[in-house]
């Protein structure tokens, strides 16, 4: 049926549920499994305005990209856990949906599997969600958790 399943991922609980059922269908299939987590690049005038951690005052990116890989490897041990071994994980910065079916393109994905809700932000809440937007731009087939 499948042979290769993204599962973008942002540490919230649905990006969980949804990997947790694209790890079961790797397993039912035997399909690989690759994660990708997706952080928004801020630009330098975005940067300036927000607010910095005292004891990190590096670059925003910096901190985007170190947490990216953080939550990455965080969705590769659940995974893992849940009986998929060889799953890979990757870390993007850019718009989600648009990063999100890219990479899926790029990577020859035959399905994505992502939650209904993450962490994603206001504008997402009122221009559409993430899960939304994959939908309505991805050539494969979206599951949405």
């Amino acid at each position: 049926m499948f042979t290769s399943i993204l599962a973008p991922f942002d540490g919230s609980r649905n990006a969980e549920r949804a990997l947790r059922k694209a790890a079961e269908l790797s397993v039912l299939c035997g399909a690989e499994l690759t994660i990708l987590t997706v952080y928004r690049h801020r630009s330098m005038i975005e940067a300036s305005l927000s607010m910095v951690r005292q004891d990190d005052p590096g670059p925003l990116d910096g901190a985007m990209r170190t947490y990216g890989r953080e939550v990455a490897e965080h969705g590769k041990a659940i995974a893992i856990g849940a009986g998929v071994p060889g799953t890979r994980a990757f870390v993007k910065a850019g718009a989600p949906a648009r990063t999100i079916v890219a990479f899926a393109a790029e990577h020859g994905n035959d399905v994505i599997v992502l939650g209904s809700r993450g962490l994603g932000s206001i504008e997402d809440y009122l221009l559409g969600s993430v899960s939304h937007k994959v939908t309505g731009l991805a050539a494969c087939p979206v599951l949405v958790v």
